[in-house]
This record gives C-alpha cells, structure tokens and sequence, in this order.
C-alpha cells in the first residue's frame, strides 16, 4: 500500500463486488441512514467442502517449477493436499475459507458497517467431521468489535462447511445446473429501521419496520476490470472502486480472526498502530518468515 502510493501506481484489490451497481446502491442506502443505524453485519460463508482426503508425498509434476510455487513459504514436500486447489487449506500457503471465498464477504460486511479496524476480536471453531489433511478451521465463528468515533459496532462471520440452512432468502435459488443452491454465500445487515440482504455479490433486498415489509430490492452486476481500466487512465486512485487499502483493511480482519483461533484467546487490536495490545505471541503472527530470496523489502 505504501509503495502504491509513493511511486503513484493504479492497484486494485479483487473484491469484485465492490464494482457491482445492486452492491453499490445498497451500500449507499445504508451509508445515507435508510435503514436507520448500523449496528450489526454478518458475513455468511456456507459453502459445501467435501473431505480432502489424505495424499501421500510424491515426486514433482513435470513441468511445475515446484520452488517458484511454493515461494516464501517453507518449502515441503509435494503432495495434492498442498497443490492447487487444496493449498488453501494448508496454513503454510492459506487461510482457510474466511480468507479463500470469506474475504468477499468480510469486505461487504465491514462496507455496510463504515468501519476500518477492530479494537476487539475472538474467534472460535474447528475441524469438524473429516480425518483428512485439512489444517485450517471448516467451522468458525469469529466476532469483531468497533469504536470509531465513540459508535460501537458489531460484525460477526460465519464459516459451515456442510449441511446448512439459508439466511435471509441468501441462497434460495437454483444454481447454473438447475438444482437448488447448497451454498449460502452473503451479508446480512441490521438497522434501526429494517436489514438488508446482500446475495453474493449482485442483489440485495430490504425489509422494513416491525412488520419486515419488502423494501428496495435490485440485482445487477458491473465489472472490476472496467472500473480499473478507467483508473489507470484516469490515474486517479479515487476512481479505484477496489483500492488496494481497501484490500488491507478487510485482510487485516481475516487474519486477526484466524490469530485469535489458533491461540484460543481474545485480541485487543490497537487501529492506530495495528497492533495487538500485551500480546507479543500474536504481534508475531501477522507476519511470517520469508524464504530467500522471496523476501518482501521493508523499505519501498
């Protein structure tokens, strides 16, 4: 971030949905108070993961250029379970699906709330059903508390990796085959005056009062590789729908959550300094060890 703006570069961040027109007037909506007072969104990732199994270590695929790959992270072995796909499940290449399809979500989920850093964050889960080589969490509840501007909010995010309801009308649809959606992929926001339903990254609905009578509603897509087309023309990072702070900003809540689960405690995050209060074991985990030479410069 600090590089993209020393040197003046167009970088965007792949949430996508931030260039979608449903997705943008609905954040509007709840920008301009027509739901009242934000207090709460929740970020859904219901999706339906099957057991990776257990893949035995195995020579190098030709043609993959297995160091260039793996990069800074620790160099292991070959196998399937730490290859495409499956990498994402692996804490030495991902994390999991709060930051695999999660971050879409989150990012949304922090979008409608108006708020950048958390001061409190907890997070709970595990790896449920499978006896695979899955080492990230299938099942995770994590919980963020905000104080900007002496307004508490509140997000919480979901991840199911199963069998699981749809909230809201998220969901309830057919898929591209023509059968009924598994997955439960969207945010939910709660107002003083109604909540809005964002299904995946191109519809939303209202409901309004007491009643949840049937308010605004729209689905309509856009496209982020138009809107970073039209940046880099323009030059103006303010055109960026996606700047890549943005990106930060919503990346920094996945990994403080996936911290917060892997230690087991409560971090009291410090926006300012984004740091963790009285917790040198955490402050060490938002960073890593790289492997020379894919070393990220601490000067840019």
């Amino acid at each position: 971030m600090k590089a993209a703006r020393k040197y003046n570069r167009i970088v965007q961040h792949g949430t996508n949905s931030r260039s979608a027109a449903a997705t943008r007037e609905g954040m509007k909506m709840l920008h301009d108070g027509f739901l009242g007072e934000i207090y709460m969104a929740r970020g859904l990732c219901y999706k339906w993961r099957d057991t990776i199994g257990r893949a035995k270590e195995e020579p190098v695929p030709a043609g993959v250029h297995y160091d260039l790959w793996t990069g800074p992270a620790a160099l292991k072995p070959f196998t399937r379970n730490r290859f495409h796909y499956n990498w994402h499940w692996q804490w030495n290449y991902g994390n999991g699906d709060i930051g695999n399809q999660g971050i879409h979500e989150m990012d949304l989920a922090r979008w409608g709330l108006g708020v950048k850093l958390p001061t409190k964050v907890s997070a709970m889960g595990g790896h449920f059903m499978f006896d695979d080589d899955q080492e990230t969490p299938n099942t995770m509840t994590a919980n963020f508390e905000f104080n900007e501007g002496g307004r508490k909010k509140f997000l919480v995010f979901e991840v199911r990796h199963w069998m699981s309801n749809h909230e809201g009308g998220i969901g309830e649809r057919l898929n591209r085959n023509g059968k009924p959606e598994s997955n439960t992929v969207g945010n939910l926001y709660y107002g003083s005056k109604g909540y809005m339903a964002v299904d995946g990254y191109t519809e939303y609905k209202t409901w309004l009062g007491r009643e949840q009578a049937p308010g605004p509603a729209r689905k309509e897509g856009g496209s982020n590789w138009v809107n970073f087309i039209q940046a880099v023309r323009s030059r103006k990072v303010e055109d960026l729908n996606a700047d890549i702070e943005e990106g930060h900003l919503s990346s920094v809540l996945v990994h403080l959550a996936n911290i917060s689960y892997r230690l087991g405690r409560t971090l009291h995050f410090d926006p300012a300094t984004e740091r963790i209060a009285g917790d040198e074991e955490a402050n060490r985990m938002l960073t890593r060890t790289y492997r020379k030479p894919f070393v990220v410069p601490e000067k840019v």
